[in-house]
């Protein structure tokens, strides 16, 4: 802290303040820079006051002084200047705006379409039982899914429905027949029982020629 000091001494004789003087000689020598007022009294008495006003301030000479820094002290580190936080630029894909997902389809199931109709109409259909050798050169069974047509080739599928109970059955043409007006069909037995009775004999029937 800086401070001022000031001490006044009062002198009565010549001789004093000829000691006063060789004091402030002293000091100055010494190494203390002051300044010496001499202020003489008006009294008879001739009385004089010296005033010492120092003009360095204690602070600066202790900051002065080899013992008020110590040789072992290391410099005050650095501050080192955090780095400045960056951002990426924004992607591309998030510039954009957001749509919702799509919603997944339901895949559409294949339906297996049946064999293609080639020919269809209505007519008459019997059955036959009896043992025989057919006309493709097959021995006769009545147990088959066979029927006899007049110009259909062999082998050829139809499929015969009864229009009343909408019974339906495949048969495989390996013979001809019947010889019978109003007839188309000639059914094995076995064929005929899965669509009607057998003892109706005879009945009209739908017929669908299959590809």
């Amino acid at each position: 802290m800086v401070g001022r000091h000031t001490r006044t001494r009062i002198f009565s004789s010549p001789a004093g303040i000829a000691a006063a003087a060789a004091v402030g000689v002293a000091i100055a020598v010494g190494g203390t820079v002051g300044a010496v007022q001499l202020t003489s009294g008006s009294a008879p008495s001739r009385q004089a006051a010296i005033e010492f006003v120092p003009t360095t301030a204690p602070t600066d000479l202790a900051a002065s002084s080899p013992a008020a820094v110590p040789s072992s002290a290391s410099p005050s580190p650095s501050v080192t200047a955090s780095p400045l936080l960056s951002r990426s630029p924004q992607a591309a894909s998030r510039s954009k705006a957001r749509t919702a997902a799509p919603k997944p389809k339901p895949t559409a199931k294949k339906t297996t379409s049946g064999p293609k109709v080639l020919d269809s109409g209505s007519c008459g259909a019997s059955f036959y039982s009896d043992g025989q050798q057919t006309a493709n050169g097959e021995a006769f069974n009545p147990n088959d899914l066979t029927a006899a047509h007049k110009t259909l080739p062999f082998n050829t599928k139809v499929r015969v429905t009864n229009p009343a109970t909408g019974k339906s059955v495949v048969v495989r043409i390996n013979d001809r027949g019947p010889f019978i007006d109003g007839r188309c069909l000639d059914l094995s037995r076995a064929a005929f029982a899965t669509i009607a009775s057998v003892d109706v004999g005879a009945l009209t029937v739908k017929y669908e020629v299959l590809g």
